[in-house]
Parts: C-alpha cells; structure tokens; sequence
C-alpha cells in the first residue's frame, strides 16, 4: 500500500513490554496504524540489543526486567503519565500476564499479549505435577481473574498468530465448510450459535495445522538452538506437557494421559509436546509430522465450540496444535532432547536478512465432516513479508499483524472485559490483519491419518473412524 489506514487513536501512553522479534515488529504497525503521543512510548527490556532502532524515532527505552516484585511501581506511572487512555502490550516472556492484565484494568488501561505468560519457575518447577503445569491450568486463572471483575476495561488474551489469528480462522473456515455443504442457516452470533453449528457441519476435530520452510542461509551449528521466532517461548512451551481440548467423538485414550476439567475436557500426555508427533496435513507439503506442543487456542477453541445439554457436554471437537518448525528449529530440538531435554546455551532467532527463501505456511485444518478435511490459512513467504513490513520474518509477521488487528478491536470495544480472540468480531480482525498474511486460501483435501496405513509393520489403528486420536498420535 501507498498510504496505510488509520485505525484509531490511543489518547494515552503506549507502554511495550519485551522488545525482542516480536516487539520490533509490532513497532512499525503501531507507527502506521495509530495516531498517538510519540513523547508517552515507552518501551521495556531487559537487552539493549535493537535499541537504535528505539533511539532513531525518540522512542524511551528503559532497560530493565519486569518483575513480581517491581511491575506495580514500574508500570503505574507509564500508564497513567499525561492523561488519556493508556495501552499496555506485552510482547515479553517471563512476566505474569494475568497480573499486568488486572493491574492494567484497574488504572482503566487497555492491555494486550500474544500468549498467557507466568512469572519465571513455572515452566520449569519439578515441585509441581505435570497438571498444574499445563496451559489449561494457566487459562484457568485468567478465567477466574474475569469471574472476579466482569465486564469493564478491555484486555485482550492471548492474541497473536496462534493462540489468537487461528481462531478467527477457524470461524471463516466453518462458515466455508457450511456453505460448501449447501447447509441452511443464519450466520451464528454467540458462543452457543457457533458451537451448534460445528456440531451440525460434523467436525470431529481441528488441527493448528503449519508448516515453515523458511531457510536459513547458513547451517545451524552445533550448541546453537536456532528458530523463526522466540526461542526461549517455544523451549518453554515445547518442555511442557503435550495438551489438547478432547473430543466428545474420541474413545481411546493414550495410556500415559491424565484429564483436565470436568468431564474430560482436555487431557494432556506424561510426555513433552515438542517430543510428541502427530500426523497432519498442510497444502504444500500434504501429509506430515507435526509437534503436539501445548498451546492456549487448543483449550480455548475445543470450550467455545463445546454443546452442553443440563450442564454436560454433548459434543466437543478435538483441538490441538500440529506444528512442523523450521528444518533448523527442527534439528535444534533433536539436539536438545538427545542431551535430555538440556536447552542449548546459544540461542538465535533467524531475521529476514538470514533468510533465503520460503513461506510459514499457517492454518487450521477441521476435519471429520462430509467433506472429509478443509484447511483455511495464511500462506506468507519471506518475499512478500520484506515487500509489506519492516524487521521480521514471515513467521513474525503472523503475529505482529494479529497484534495490531486485537488492539484495533480492543479501542473500538473499549468496555469488553477480559476477552479471548474466540469471542472477538473474526470478520473485522482478519480485514484488520489480511494486509499482512499474503495468500489466504482454502483448501479441501481426501487425506486422513489411515491414507496408506498400515504399510510394512501391522499398526494399532482404529480403522472404523480415520479420525480418532488413536490414528493421530505417532506411537
């Protein structure tokens, strides 16, 4: 575009926490989309590492961690200096969401994150069972913070690429399956609208389908983990247990699995998810491995489009993510599970510059209806991620573009509550985002996780119904 669109006006401060790849991304569509009070930026790290690009716009950078100790006292004055409406966004890792979320409404500031963080020590606290490690858990608490304070200030949960991005994609594409069904109905306007009609559409299940094929110019050494995006949020997410929403139509359960919620509404496996493959389906490479990693949007999506009849559900699609990484990332987590899990003492996030070719193939795939499976999705490479935004991959983009579409929807529902990117208006948010995502297509596919099994070796599959989690999991 010549001339970008002016979404809206934040009257107050914009304080960003975390100024890694994400945060510099983030950057230059707050820039474009915004009209706000430059001298009220301020932006919070622990590194200085891409300050110049801070001190080159007059932007303020204070260097500095935020803690449980200090977020009250560090973040109340940004948030409240010069008046207005302020807006915090929380691009870091190592914060607690939930607690700068209620700090946020409490001073009647918007806030927004791409995943629900905790302080540091959750991820990695031997003292706690595997449960209480889990992002249902995690849910669960910004869950009771709104029961505790409904309505008021609008804070935004969750709302990057995935979670966040895949969820407005998950609506657009069962709005396609139905009409493509040639179903008769009225476009669903709440929760329980949405979820009768998935039930009615047949979908047993949906993967967090992706595939990146970015490549790096140079091979990944050894001792480095190497990634399109944060390292240390996948190594966290990637070492809890894998986690998935858990079909009303499923009727095996691994051995090593253990329930969450009330009446199995999600199980997660005594095993971590970046080591836990599953077969999946992209447009470009067709069937594939996919990690079962833990991810929010694979509660949050199997509950919203849960039916419950006299308090107990009656249906309930499957969710999980199914991510196939770079061929880097790929081979780094190979490292760090062959040394038992010990994470690399190097980290590097690959920027666009080491790039040299290759697209982050990221969709959602429902599958078990009559149309078999349909996979709708952005389809972004790094060429055209160069030509539309500055400092980030395609991979980044996916999530900056769904930042900037959740803070977009959060001025324009001021007095929302705490929100999830399942409740909020997907037709606006994706004409907000679609800029950024390059293709976005929908393709329907006659593979499911049976094609060509069993081949050599005799299999323990569930051959009456392709789609169990049994002929999923790769055992």
């Amino acid at each position: 575009m010549t001339t970008w669109p002016v979404h809206g006006r934040i009257s107050g401060p914009i304080v960003m926490i975390g100024f890694g790849s994400i945060g510099q991304g983030t950057l230059p569509l707050i820039e474009r989309h915004f009209d706000y009070d430059k001298s009220r930026f301020v932006v919070i790290d622990p590194q200085e590492k891409h300050k110049e690009l801070l001190d080159e716009r007059g932007i303020r950078f204070i260097q500095q961690a935020v803690t449980k100790d200090n977020y009250r006292e560090l973040l109340t004055p940004l948030l409240t200096a010069g008046g207005g409406q302020g807006f915090c966004v929380n691009l870091s890792v190592d914060t607690g969401s939930v607690d700068i979320m209620e700090l946020c409404r409490s001073l009647n500031c918007f806030y927004i994150d791409t995943v629900n963080e905790p302080w540091p020590g959750f991820y990695f606290d031997k003292s706690k069972g595997p449960e209480s490690r889990t992002n249902f858990a995690l849910r669960e608490i910004t869950m009771a913070a709104r029961k505790r304070n409904p309505g008021g200030t609008t804070a935004v949960s969750c709302c990057g690429a995935n979670p966040g991005m895949v969820s407005w994609f998950v609506k657009q594409a069962l709005v396609n399956v139905a009409g493509d069904l040639g179903l008769s109905y009225d476009e669903p306007k709440s929760r329980e609208d949405w979820a009768g009609l998935a039930q009615r559409v047949g979908v047993k299940g949906i993967h967090i389908a992706e595939r990146d094929t970015q490549r790096a110019k140079s091979e990944k050494p050894m001792g480095v983990f190497v990634n399109t995006w944060s390292v240390d949020g996948f190594v966290s997410e990637g070492l809890q247990p894998a986690e998935l929403g858990w079909g009303t139509h499923e009727k095996w359960m691994p051995e090593n699995a253990g329930t969450l919620g009330p009446d199995a509404q999600a199980i997660y496996l005594l095993q971590p998810g970046a080591n836990t493959r599953v077969r999946t389906w992209c447009p470009t490479p067709g069937p594939q491995y996919g990690f079962l990693v833990t991810h929010n949007e694979s509660i949050s999506i199997s509950d919203y489009f849960t039916v419950r009849e006299n308090g107990k559900a009656t249906y309930r699609p499957t969710v999980h993510y199914a991510y196939h990484p770079c061929n880097e990332a790929v081979l780094s987590l190979h490292e760090m599970f062959g040394s038992a899990g010990k994470f690399q003492e190097t980290q590097h996030i690959l920027d666009e510059n080491e790039i040299v070719d290759g697209v982050d193939e990221l969709g959602v795939l429902l599958y078990g209806h009559g149309k078999n499976a349909y996979w709708y999705g952005s389809q972004l490479s790094i060429e055209e991620t160069r030509r539309v935004a500055p400092y980030q991959n395609a991979t980044g983009l996916q999530v900056t573009s769904a930042v900037l579409a959740g803070m977009v929807w959060a001025l324009e529902n001021p007095e929302a509550g705490i929100v999830e990117a399942d409740e909020m208006d997907f037709r606006r948010c994706l004409e907000v985002q679609l800029p950024y995502l390059g293709p976005v297509n929908g393709y329907y596919t006659d593979w499911t996780p049976l094609t060509d099994r069993p081949g050599f070796f005799p299999e323990d599959i569930d051959s009456s119904d392709p789609w169990q989690f049994r002929n999923v999991l790769v055992r």
